[in-house]
């Protein structure tokens, strides 16, 4: 059922040119978005087993006490899919601007070894694109 998605994706340099106050926080948030939209448009049937990690953003000491408490971890992967595929458990996703200094920290660096040695496979997107081909490839050889 592979077909080609025909909504349009605004690159990470045509964002900067929209409004350059958007911070690459802002513009790894949009590319999410397009990915996730494309994913969800490309593979209807698992589109429930792509979930986001909200790990990110500002809160308060009390609410970011309650989060770790019932299991927020540092340095999660923007992006599970929790389908075994290719020999992997899932694939995670993290999600990376192509803005100089858009870079895992070490917390991204621990959790990507943790989940590569017990059997999933961890990559970094910086495109639509990458995004597109590591799903596709993760995805190969799947009776639809």
């Amino acid at each position: 059922m592979e077909e080609e998605y025909r909504g349009t994706f605004m690159t990470v340099k045509g964002w900067e040119k929209a409004n350059d106050r958007l911070t690459s926080r802002h513009l790894e948030s949009k590319l999410q978005q397009q990915c996730v939209q494309w994913f969800r448009w490309q593979y209807p049937r698992f589109e429930k087993l792509l979930f986001a990690v909200p790990n990110g953003g500002s809160r308060s000491k009390v609410e970011a006490g309650i989060m770790q408490a019932e299991g927020v971890m540092p340095g999660v992967a923007d992006l599970i899919l929790l389908l075994s595929r290719c020999g992997y458990n899932a694939l995670c996703i993290e999600m990376k601007t192509e803005i100089r200094g858009s870079k895992q920290n070490d917390n991204q660096r621990a959790w990507q070894k943790a989940v590569e040695e017990n059997g999933s496979k961890y990559v970094v997107c910086r495109t639509i694109d990458s995004f597109m081909t590591e799903v596709k490839l993760y995805m190969r050889d799947y009776d639809f």
